[in-house]
């Protein structure tokens, strides 16, 4: 039974006290590309942080330790420990941060569209 129970994943888990603050989580997500590319990849399916840093050229371990904190401590992500040996670690969306993901991506979509634009613009002269 006790195999069992250490084989279970342990989640940080999220504080129903705190209410996330929206325009800081933006500021700091949008403010730097590591973040925005992290949260992709986590949405697309890669939570361990190696195959992250794997999917990201010239993202160093101290720099992407340093976002997930960040991610963690606004309330986006949460870390899943498998008490396994080797260590099993997975970063996962939040409830918040299912709630964020289409603010994100209308952003993403406006940028596309104003890049879009200026192309048209540009081949038209």
């Amino acid at each position: 039974m006790k195999e069992l129970e250490e084989r279970k994943p342990r989640a940080k888990k999220e504080s129903s006290d705190s209410i996330p603050n929206v325009a800081q989580t933006v500021e700091a997500v949008f403010g730097c590309k590591w973040s925005l590319q992290i949260l992709g990849l986590i949405v697309q399916g890669v939570r361990r942080p190696g195959a992250i840093a794997g999917e990201l050229e010239g993202l160093t371990p101290k720099v992407q330790n340093y976002y997930f904190r960040r991610m963690l401590d606004l309330g986006v992500l949460e870390k899943v420990v498998y008490p396994e040996v080797p260590p099993h670690v997975e970063y996962r969306l939040t409830r918040f941060g299912q709630r964020f993901l289409p603010i994100l991506e209308s952003i993403r979509e406006l940028q596309h569209e104003l890049e879009a634009e200026k192309k048209g613009v540009g081949d038209s002269q």
